[in-house]
């Protein structure tokens, strides 16, 4: 039973699961050089039980270079825009502007960095109230390697993330303490 598995950002080929292949300029398929046999087989083309189950089809981080790898990448954002569940309107918050240039800069268009960088974005605008993912506030942090550790860094899952140095935020200020404030003679009066 044949089975197409998309696995974006993940190094199945560097993952030890299938043997060495290369992949044909004319087809763009992984092409494996046949088994040797051993005496174990009269198949000589026997395949390992992965190789015969998977094709792997390799999705690239997305490009920022040319029209419709643009397109592409501001489709995507757009539809991440969209599911946005912040309280301000969410419209443009990640296609307006440089926006959608600051983001790729700042993920290498992997689409797993791009997620936890809008996650953590998320959670910082809803604890600081702001509602509203900014390059200020995404610059306030980086996404980390410990931010996927579903993923083996070194079978290849792991991507490559962009360096990035936090600058800290703007520190709202606290209220002041009323406690001791005097409510003045109206208050007095009604107590009175």
């Amino acid at each position: 039973m044949p089975v197409t598995l998309i696995l974006v950002g993940v190094g199945i080929p560097t993952s030890g699961l299938l043997r060495e292949g290369r992949r044909d300029p004319k087809t763009m398929e992984w092409v494996y050089q046949p088994i040797k046999d051993r005496g174990r087989s009269p198949n000589d083309h026997a395949a390992s039980q992965h190789e015969r189950r998977f094709q792997i089809v390799d999705l690239d981080p997305f490009r920022y270079t040319a029209g419709p790898e643009m397109a592409a990448w501001m489709d995507h954002l757009a539809r991440l825009e969209g599911h946005l569940r912040l309280l301000n309107n969410t419209k443009g918050m990640l296609t307006g502007d440089d926006m959608p240039e600051y983001l790729f800069n700042r993920t290498g268009g992997v689409v797993g960095v791009l997620e936890k960088l809008i996650q953590h974005g998320c959670r910082r605008a809803i604890e600081d109230k702001s509602e509203r993912l900014t390059k200020e506030l995404f610059n306030q942090f980086t996404v980390t390697p410990g931010d996927m550790p579903d993923l083996d860094a070194e079978s290849g899952e792991q991507p490559k993330i962009p360096p990035h140095k936090p600058t800290p935020g703007k520190k709202r200020p606290k209220g002041r303490n009323t406690v001791f404030d005097d409510d003045g003679p109206a208050a007095a009066d009604e107590r009175g």
